[in-house]
């Protein structure tokens, strides 16, 4: 079935047709003019009938769906969820990050009657995203993995970050759903209070427990599992950042009573990929990919981690700009300027929003990643554990090949 979706630029009511002469069965559009027979079915909204459809489909099935979202690490932790449950149930999770008002009904629709758990990633740039979603998905347990200053160009200010955040806890609260929660995060602690609740972390009076128990470079943790037993995991995750995202995974493997011994298991399998927390020995330098995308927060905790890094090689920082910060810009990007000096981190940096905040003092700037690509050609790096951290859009993955 092919669905003729609209947007800025396209408008795939023109390519309905091609469509059904390539074996599409039906074509749903909502554009009279190019209706031909009864294979093309024509509603009022294209994307509203696609969200309809996989409403319907997803209520044809009696199972849990676990909503994640956050600011940082929700793709991460839902890979990590993903990989503990399926250990032991054939589980639906959300491929890449199709996680918008396109991607959460096309991962729905892909429920089958195999399927035991579906966990749903959710992502939102304006109020009342994550209301939109959770009204397709319907939800009965959440996950938000933290709040941070992300796309505050779409939502104004961090208040409007987290009213649409949390739109999540209050539709698992009128449903009489559970929520996961990091009991060292305070607003989400306070965001949720009175709704059932399984609470994880360092604490020792969560529900969940656990803690770093390593000082190289990958995350080690050690989870506290049935009767009091402690399991020691060795995950290829960089950075103790990771620590909650771990350790949501860990709650809700032990909520869906998988065992200790799968938990560890996958959580010390999993691999990341997609330039999220990589690590990469070139043979001329040791590279940390961080590079999927980044805001305020997660830069913040990426460098401090970078910082308290053991390492025999001189660091160096390559950030890319933060995007979709609005008014914040200038002052997010001097902010991590200024923390990269605290630091004591030697430090580059690509794009416009950081050049403009340095004006001229602090790290070396440049305008695009093609004219740090130039300097790297000029003059090599070798020897360095380097940290790559940027929004996506900036493309630092691009300058790999000269590192």
């Amino acid at each position: 079935m092919f669905f003729a979706l609209k947007g800025p630029n396209f408008n795939a009511n023109a390519h309905a047709a091609e469509a059904l002469s390539k074996g599409a069965r039906f074509a749903v559009v909502d554009d009279p003019m190019v209706v031909q027979d009864d294979r093309f079915l024509l509603v009022p909204d294209v994307l509203t009938a696609l969200q309809d459809l996989a409403k319907y489909h997803r209520r044809n099935f009696n199972l849990p769906v676990i909503a994640i979202t956050g600011s940082n690490g929700k793709t991460t932790t839902k890979e990590l969820v993903h990989a503990v449950l399926a250990s032991d149930r054939h589980t639906l999770a959300t491929s890449g990050n199709l996680n918008n008002h396109i991607g959460v009904p096309l991962t729905l629709l892909r429920l089958t009657a195999e399927h035991e758990i579906a966990i749903i990633e959710m992502g939102a740039n304006k109020p009342g995203d994550i209301a939109e979603l959770a009204a397709v998905a319907e939800p009965t347990h959440g996950l938000i993995t933290n709040i941070g200053k992300a796309h505050l160009e779409g939502f104004g200010n961090f208040d409007g970050v987290v009213r649409t955040k949390t739109e999540l806890y209050q539709f698992i609260r009128g449903k009489e759903g559970c929520l996961f929660v990091n009991a060292e995060d305070q607003l989400l602690m306070e965001k949720s209070s009175g709704v059932t609740r399984i609470t994880y972390g360092p604490t020792p009076w969560g529900d969940t427990t656990g803690r770093t128990s390593g000082s190289g470079p990958f995350l080690e943790l050690t989870f506290q599992g049935r009767g009091n037993i402690d399991h020691t995991v060795k995950t290829h995750l960089i950075g103790d950042y990771n620590l909650p995202n771990a350790m949501a995974a860990i709650a809700i493997g032990q909520y869906f009573k998988i065992s200790d011994k799968h938990i560890a298991q996958a959580l010390s399998d999993y691999r990341p990929g997609n330039n999220r927390s990589q690590f990469t020995d070139t043979g001329r330098n040791r590279l940390i990919m961080d590079a999927y995308n980044a805001n305020p927060s997660s830069m913040a905790a990426a460098l401090e981690n970078f910082a308290s890094m053991a390492s025999k090689e001189p660091k160096l920082a390559i950030l890319g700009d933060m995007l979709e910060l609005g008014e914040a810009t200038e002052m997010e990007h001097l902010a991590i300027i200024d923390l990269t000096l605290r630091l004591g981190i030697d430090t580059r940096t690509v794009g416009g929003s950081f050049k403009s905040a340095a004006a001229g003092e602090g790290p070396a700037c440049f305008e695009t990643t093609e004219d740090l690509l130039a300097a790297l050609k000029a003059e090599p790096i070798q020897g360095r554990l380097i940290l790559l951290k940027g929004s996506r859009g900036i493309r630092l993955e691009t300058v790999v090949p000269e590192l």
